[in-house]
């Protein structure tokens, strides 16, 4: 039995990426420990199955497709900066998207054809751009400010008009991502 580590998610265009990574830069500029997301890999996930059985993979795509037929291409403001759990006790570092209520809606409906798949439903979903996660509390209120001086960065629009269904491979220098199935709007 194959299995593939996928997840279903929303690519950052190119032309938004300089500006994010002006903003990774400014942190890299501190003395810690994070592990920044790769540019190429910048992506907001709408799901993460984790390890699926590529046998059930054309049953997962239906139920997508299905879902997806309801929408239309959209666009999405990304902006603004933060922390996750918070500030002060700060694991992800991400960028922000501002007006998200098409992709709460498109999550919500995705997410309940999931778990009628057999999938744990998402406990709380918040549409975020992961750029880093903090590997230590090293120099912790530098990285606190740098997101406090974030915090309403306009990064610019996009428009949504497809959704891919990705596979990852981890490997020691990071995630390998590829493309599975891209189902456009």
């Amino acid at each position: 039995m194959s299995q593939v580590r996928a997840f279903l998610a929303i690519d950052v265009d190119d032309d938004l990426k300089p500006k994010i990574n002006k903003i990774i830069k400014q942190f890299k500029q501190i003395d810690t420990r994070i592990k920044y997301v790769e540019l190429a890999n910048l992506h907001l996930t709408l799901k993460f199955f984790g390890d699926i059985d590529t046998n059930g993979l054309e049953v997962l795509e239906k139920a997508i497709a299905n879902v997806l037929a309801d929408f239309h291409p959209f666009k999405i403001s990304i902006k603004g900066c933060g922390a996750f759990p918070n500030s002060n006790h700060i694991k992800v570092i991400w960028v922000g998207i501002d007006d998200d209520a098409i992709i709460k809606d498109m999550h919500d409906r995705l997410d309940k054809e999931f778990t009628r798949l057999g999938f744990d439903k998402d406990r709380k979903f918040s549409t975020h751009l992961t750029i880093g996660r903090m590997k230590s509390a090293k120099n912790k209120n530098k990285v606190k400010e740098t997101i406090e001086e974030f915090e309403d960065v306009e990064i610019g629009e996009m428009e949504v008009d497809r959704i891919i269904l990705k596979k990852s491979t981890l490997t020691p220098q990071g995630p390998i991502y590829e493309d599975l199935t891209i189902f456009e709007l």
